[in-house]
């Protein structure tokens, strides 16, 4: 599987969770993967590190983009698109794995196949104020 499919996988994961209690997440992860069970051992993973990664930073990250994203209050943005920020915002600003101009580029072809026409250019400018942590 591409690292791109991966992504797409945790990014899947991580919008299905942003609809769950907290006790719940476990057990929802687990059923991903158990209905996706080709997943290979590799993308397990890179998709359980990404997913626990923007997890453990949530905070931190969802304040970075109400920052950026002047007059955009959290609970205003569509939840596709706020999933799509807080995955790159967590490669940018947490994981050595990805390059910033990659987690960017990733989600903006995440949000070309999930979200509307103009969340491409939304998410490109948030992240690239966060690529040059301008927050």
């Amino acid at each position: 599987m591409s690292r791109r499919t991966a992504r797409e996988h945790a990014f899947t994961l991580l919008f299905q969770l942003d609809f769950s209690e907290a006790e719940e997440i476990k057990e929802k992860t687990e059923l991903y993967f158990k209905e996706n069970e080709l997943i290979g051992d590799s993308d397990h993973l890179f998709i359980l590190l990404e997913i626990e990664g923007v997890l453990k930073h949530k905070q931190e990250i969802d304040t970075i983009i109400e920052n950026i994203s002047k007059g955009w209050a959290l609970y205003r943005m569509p939840k596709v698109d706020l999933s799509i920020l807080r995955l790159a915002t967590y490669e940018i600003l947490f994981s050595d794995e990805v390059p910033d101009s990659v987690a960017i580029n990733e989600a903006v072809e995440l949000a070309k196949k999930f979200s509307g026409d103009e969340s491409p250019a939304f998410i490109n400018g948030i992240l690239g104020k966060v690529a040059e942590k301008s927050y």
